[in-house]
């Protein structure tokens, strides 16, 4: 059975990263922007103390996370705000986590499931990849 080269793969690795956590970032941004300043949509709650905080988190992390500034940090800090406001809307209503009235939060916690292992610096042990020769299996 033939292998693919991921050797070549893995060179485009860094830029893909840069434009998932661009992506994320804006997402982020866009929320916190929408929580605190009611741009670019109003938002249509009020702001008790735990959305306040999660506003300036979302908008503070996100400027960080566009810039580069801190990424590792901020990534793992807006990880767990993602899990704390995903387990939190659904606990009372929604048994199963991937029902249609979350799918946007589930979307935004798996890619950053993607960057919190190297925010612990174990991603070089879990994402290495070997480059193989002629004939040789990848591991």
């Amino acid at each position: 059975m033939p292998t693919l080269p991921m050797h070549r793969l893995s060179k485009l690795a860094p830029y893909f990263l840069s434009v998932l956590r661009i992506f994320a970032a804006g997402s982020f941004l866009t929320h916190g922007t929408m929580k605190l300043f009611n741009w670019p949509a109003p938002f249509e709650y009020p702001l008790n103390p735990m959305l306040y905080t999660a506003g300036i988190l979302e908008v503070v992390g996100g400027l960080l996370l566009i810039i580069g500034l801190f990424s590792r940090p901020t990534a793992f800090l807006l990880s767990g705000l993602m899990a704390f406001a995903t387990l939190s809307r659904t606990a009372r209503t929604v048994f199963f986590l991937f029902s249609t009235t979350v799918k946007r939060p589930c979307f935004i916690a798996s890619s950053f499931s993607i960057l919190v292992p190297q925010a612990l610096a174990c991603g070089a042990l879990m994402f290495r990849v070997r480059k193989a020769g002629w004939g040789e299996t990848v591991v």
